[in-house]
């Protein structure tokens, strides 16, 4: 196992929107902090992003062959030059909807994605990146490849078009969150452990099995490594104890499944490791403070309230599908 590729899977990465805009001067558009993350990429001419409407003094420039992913939480504006007046998408939609017709040298021709997550996992991928996060796509990089292949499909519907989509959206995703990852210091420190041969695999095995009733001296043995060795090692590179990990791993994928509604509390509970509904409420009222019905019902008033109206990408959207 991948633990990259579990969490992103677990944290349902999909329902991504995705559009291609030709657009010529003066143009600018609004988009709202409530798209998880955002992700925007110039295939002619340039644009810049900026946060703040009244001073977009620290504005970042997009160029070809670049990708810029906008975590969620304020609005962000792009446009031909920062400080431009911003449109809603559909204002913005109906205001340019012509200029793809012409081939005006100063008309710049930008790729706006949205990706969606969800539940804990989710967030905690979210967290662990920047605001902004810009990759360049240097000759030899697969990232210009993945950029031209998304701007092709876009600009070239055709049968199957939705299947190379949802392909094209994983990979972006896999290679931004792999290049911030290895170079930050504040990638999740299971990232980095899931790398060392000596840890590697007994992470592997409690993402594989979280419902096993694991212990030190099984998860040493999986690593190779005397019981006190490993406590070491484990705990040195993830500040906490092997159980505490494990604990604090079932009860993530506990919210996560208690969130969606899927599994009963029987069913929860075996599947992260408690014998019985009964054990594994003690255990979550241990962990929490509260009952997990008491919390699932306090979750789904707040996803409830939370909920945005409608989507956010209007214009000529292509949808792509999940991780």
């Amino acid at each position: 196992m991948d633990l990259l590729r579990d969490h992103l899977a677990r944290a349902r990465a999909g329902g991504a929107v995705f559009a291609r805009t030709v657009a010529e001067p003066p143009w600018g558009l609004r988009l709202a902090g409530t798209i998880q993350l955002s992700v925007h990429t110039v295939v002619r001419g340039r644009g810049w992003l900026w946060f703040d409407a009244d001073d977009p003094g620290r504005a970042v420039e997009l160029m070809p062959g670049e990708v810029t992913l906008v975590r969620g939480g304020t609005d962000h504006y792009i446009g031909h030059e920062p400080g431009t007046d911003c449109l809603e998408p559909e204002e913005f939609r109906a205001r340019h909807a012509t200029d793809g017709e012409s081939d005006t040298p100063g008309a710049t021709v930008f790729l706006c994605g949205a990706y969606r997550f969800s539940g804990d996992i989710g967030n905690g991928l979210l967290t662990a990146l920047p605001q902004v996060l810009t990759l360049q796509a240097v000759v030899g990089d697969p990232l210009r490849d993945v950029i031209a292949l998304l701007s092709h499909e876009l600009a070239h519907p055709e049968p199957g078009q939705s299947t190379v989509l949802d392909r094209l959206l994983d990979v972006l995703l896999v290679l931004a969150i792999r290049s911030e990852f290895r170079r930050s210091p504040n990638a999740p420190r299971w990232y980095r452990a899931s790398a060392d041969p000596r840890l590697g695999a007994a992470l592997q095995a409690m993402h594989e099995d979280a419902g096993r009733p694991w212990s030190v001296p099984e998860l040493a043995a999986v690593s190779g490594l005397s019981r006190a060795a490993f406590a070491r090692t484990f705990h040195e590179a993830l500040g906490q104890t092997p159980m505490q990990y494990l604990t604090d791993w079932r009860m993530t994928l506990a919210r996560d499944h208690l969130r969606t509604g899927e599994l009963g509390m029987a069913g929860i509970a075996r599947s992260v490791g408690y014998s019985s509904p009964y054990a594994f409420a003690a255990a979550f009222r241990r962990h929490h403070g509260e009952p997990p019905g008491a919390w699932r019902q306090r979750e789904s008033g707040r996803g409830r309230e939370l909920q945005p109206s409608g989507t956010h990408l209007h214009w000529a959207p292509v949808r792509g599908g999940r991780m």
